[in-house]
């Protein structure tokens, strides 16, 4: 699940190489802490949050599948 977060958040990006996804499995979460440069923060931010949210939600369905709650953090 890690690699499909850094996948989306890679292509949004102008600076690819400075994101870093931090993976911490406990029993019943998964929290995805995603850090980006400063500069592309507002880029997966999105307008209004909305490329967040959208971000947010396929990373809940992809994790559902699987038996899993997972939460994205984003930390600039």
């Amino acid at each position: 699940m890690k690699e499909f977060v850094e996948f989306i958040i890679r292509h949004l990006v102008d600076k690819p190489e400075d994101v870093k996804v931090t993976e911490l499995i406990g029993k019943r979460l998964t929290v995805y802490e995603v850090s980006v440069a400063s500069g592309d923060f507002g880029k997966v931010l999105g307008k209004k949050g909305r490329t967040a949210m959208a971000i947010r939600l396929l990373l809940i369905a992809a994790s559902k599948k699987i038996g899993r709650n997972a939460y994205l953090e984003l930390i600039e």
